[in-house]
């Protein structure tokens, strides 16, 4: 039964290990995001003879590209929250599993101290049957 729990906090440990690395490569899909936006927010132009109407659309245009840089910078810091959530249950399901994989240990330990002590069990016996065999043998009696 213990041994079923461990491998099932191990199960648990995995599948948090693998969220973390998925909200991880979110959060760098959002930095490469936010970089292209800064690449683009600071390249975008209009042409020179352009009407006074084109820099106006340029300025709508800035705008909605700096509120999408806040926007994906907000939605990072929830992942990040996330992240942390993940971290924390990981930490406490190794420290769950570490007390199971004790108990399996101490397990392993008795039931080997147990057969050590049927082994002594059985050796004694044998060298008590084997001494009575020689004292027959000997006419001792």
């Amino acid at each position: 039964m213990i041994n079923k729990i461990y491998k099932l906090k191990q199960q648990q440990i995995n599948q948090q290990v693998l969220l973390k690395q998925q909200t991880l490569s979110k959060m760098d899909d959002i930095d490469k995001e936010i970089y292209q936006t800064n690449v683009s927010l600071n390249t975008t132009t209009v042409d020179i003879m352009g009407a006074i109407s084109d820099f106006r659309v340029l300025q709508i245009h800035k705008e909605t590209m700096k509120e999408h840089i806040i926007k994906l910078s907000k939605h990072k810091e929830v992942l990040k929250k996330k992240l942390e959530s993940y971290d924390h249950a990981i930490l406490e399901l190794n420290k769950q599993s570490e007390q199971f994989n004790y108990i399996l240990q101490e397990q392993k330990r008795e039931k080997l101290k147990q057969i050590q002590k049927q082994e002594e069990i059985v050796t004694s016996e044998f060298v008590q049957a084997k001494f009575v065999k020689n004292l027959r043998e000997t006419n001792v009696y």
